[in-house]
């Protein structure tokens, strides 16, 4: 019998039945969005936020529900509103009586997925209560730093920027999330399919229909083994030049920093685990390219006139590139 030419170095089952289990119980009310839902799954696996942008009710906020209701970690929503303090999200100090001393009570954002809903709807002095967790993954209030559970994660959902009662977020705030994935509308025969598949659920909650596929334990070891993948030198230097390409293209006024090409890296590697291999290719990285860097370049003011979107110039810099094979 012949030796396999191919011989695995890392067992990838468990990982494998955990995203091919996820994605069944997420497909049990999603249609459509495929590209969403794998997105999501790899910033989970990646250790990556993930920012989702659409107009309302094409399910950003139900997915990022469905994926929490598939993990058996602990979940909390914050709703963004323009009247919301810095506090109400991270928690503030209560006087206990009985002691005679201010105790901390913690806010929504200790848990380990945290649904934030229209981030963009709150001024930029809240939104900016979110950096040090994302990035430090702690919280330090009054001097005192609260670490936040392991495994974290923030799923924020936004609107257009050009809708009604929207702030832009910071472009700190933006380079801390892994992806932006942006929802289109379904098509025709996707909404054919929703409406069949919510006039056949009747009065069954779409929440109750999904059952756990991971643990937070489980998750953990599953980035650990992630951050084990193989990446050749010639793929470092590929993303490397990818990103270095935004920092001197005409049509950017601002280009992607180091944090993006580490970014790249990461999510590749989640998206090789995903497809059973060990390693990374160069489809890993084109793949996950747009939706990284997307968010982290801002184009200069002509080309924002002529209507070329962040996603058709960095398609021109890989296009203009040779990929290692």
């Amino acid at each position: 019998m012949e030796e396999p030419i191919f011989q695995q170095r890392t067992d990838l089952s468990a990982l494998n039945a955990a995203v091919m289990a996820i994605r069944s119980e997420i497909k049990k009310i999603i249609v459509g969005q495929d590209e969403m839902v794998k997105l999501i799954i790899a910033a989970l696996l990646a250790d990556g936020h993930v920012l989702i942008e659409g107009v309302p009710g094409v399910a950003k906020t139900l997915t990022a529900k469905l994926v929490a209701k598939s993990v058996n970690a602990g979940f909390s929503r914050v709703q963004f509103t323009p009247d919301l303090m810095p506090s109400d999200v991270l928690g503030t100090p209560v006087f206990n009586p009985k002691e005679a001393s201010f105790e901390f009570k913690k806010g929504p954002v200790f848990s380990n997925i945290i649904l934030v809903d229209e981030i963009n709807r709150a001024p930029a002095k809240t939104q900016s209560a979110l950096l040090e967790i994302m990035e430090e993954r702690q919280a330090t209030i009054d001097g005192k730093t609260y670490p936040m559970a392991s495994p974290f994660m923030v799923l924020a959902t936004q609107n257009p920027v050009e809708q009604e009662g929207t702030y832009r977020l910071p472009e700190a705030q933006l380079d801390r999330f892994l992806f932006k994935i942006v929802v289109p509308y379904p098509s025709e025969t996707e909404e054919m399919n929703i409406l069949t598949q919510f006039h056949q659920m009747g009065n069954t909650s779409a929440l109750d229909m999904i059952n756990p596929a991971l643990n937070a334990e489980q998750i953990n070891a599953l980035r650990k083994q992630i951050k084990m993948q193989v990446m050749e030198e010639k793929l470092l230097q590929f993303v490397a030049r990818i990103v270095h390409q935004t920092r001197n293209n005409k049509s950017i006024y601002l280009g992607a920093s180091p944090r993006a090409s580490i970014s790249i890296m990461n999510a590749s590697k989640a998206i090789a685990a995903m497809q059973g291999r060990d390693f990374v290719t160069p489809d890993d990285i084109l793949t996950v390219a747009i939706p990284v860097l997307r968010h982290r370049i801002i184009l200069s003011p002509d080309k924002e006139m002529e209507g070329i979107s962040e996603d058709d110039v960095i398609r021109q810099i890989i296009q203009g590139m040779d990929v290692p094979r």
